[in-house]
């Protein structure tokens, strides 16, 4: 396949699950949309096709953890196109292998020596025709990810609440912006690592606030510096919270994914669950929605959860 399609067309529907036995665990009537069945294992690929099929450009380069890299690897491999991309060097190696795999060019590195963005930013000089693509600060990133606020709002009956994974706010956004687009009253919250609570602090304060470093996280998909500009003009209005969710937390929910829903999730695609575990205040006597944004983990750490 190399020539462009819609993207309704390319993308997986999102896999609804009930999950009852999960949801007499946390006393919420609970349902979720899985996108760890989606091309590449993550949601990312609605916004990295959407991206590629989109820019005229040959060459694209982004900085990633691996979830945005492996789906614009695979992207530019659809439509032709080719796409060097930065990944810190604790990346889960499943992700830095598929994004090889998936033709894409990778370049490791340290981020407590260069930052990501500088990296990129010296390729974008190195190579002026590329396109640069960020993971979450783009507007095609977010029409692209709106496409599950889409199908989620299109639900009968739709859910009065969305919980969604929150890192550089690309999804949360999309999220948002599918919901409005559909004239659903349906009330979006973000979970996020207490441990890289940018976007919590943003939300308090009314303007961005960044971290210092890149969060120390098991959720790899969340370790961002700040969220995007582009996301933030959505999720200061949009988000009816954030949920800050602790490390344990994350562990416990992507243990009882696998042992109550029988579903894989990496940290990251877990915070959703963790979020009502965290707040369960929030979600008493709702319709709820977890996204699962994705199941892309290190079969070594996905063990050790496991066992934990």
């Amino acid at each position: 396949m190399s020539q462009q399609q819609p993207i309704d067309r390319i993308v997986r529907p999102t896999t609804i699950i009930e999950a009852r036995r999960l949801s007499n665990r946390l006393g919420v009537r609970l349902i979720i949309a899985g996108e760890t069945f989606q091309h590449t294992g993550s949601f990312k690929f609605r916004a990295a096709y959407n991206v590629a099929s989109h820019v005229p450009q040959n060459l694209l380069v982004t900085a990633s953890s691996g979830n945005f890299g492996q789906a614009l690897a695979y992207a530019c491999s659809l439509l032709r196109k080719s796409c060097i991309v930065v990944m810190p060097a604790n990346s889960a190696k499943v992700k830095v292998d598929a994004v090889r795999e998936y033709g894409g060019q990778v370049e490791m590195l340290d981020v407590r020596v260069k930052s990501r963005q500088d990296r990129v930013a010296e390729l974008a000089r190195e190579h002026p025709d590329a396109y640069v693509a960020s993971s979450h600060d783009d507007p095609l990133v977010i029409q692209g990810n709106s496409s599950l606020g889409h199908e989620i709002a299109a639900l009968s009956p739709a859910p009065e609440i969305v919980v969604a994974p929150l890192g550089g706010g690309g999804l949360t956004a999309g999220i948002i912006l599918g919901v409005e687009q559909s004239a659903a009253k349906i009330r979006v919250i973000g979970a996020e690592p207490l441990a890289g609570n940018d976007a919590a602090r943003s939300l308090r304060a009314g303007k961005i606030v960044s971290n210092a470093t890149e969060p120390d996280t098991i959720a790899d998909g969340a370790r961002n510096i700040r969220l995007g500009k582009h996301n933030w003009e959505i999720l200061k209005s949009g988000l009816t919270a954030i949920v800050e969710v602790p490390e344990e937390t994350i562990i416990e929910a992507t243990r009882l994914l696998f042992d109550l829903a029988n579903l894989k999730a990496e940290p990251t695609g877990a915070l959703s669950i963790a979020a009502l575990m965290t707040r369960p205040d929030l979600f008493r006597d709702c319709f709820v929605c977890c996204v699962v944004s994705g199941g892309n983990v290190d079969p070594g750490l996905y063990a050790s959860i496991l066992n934990g």
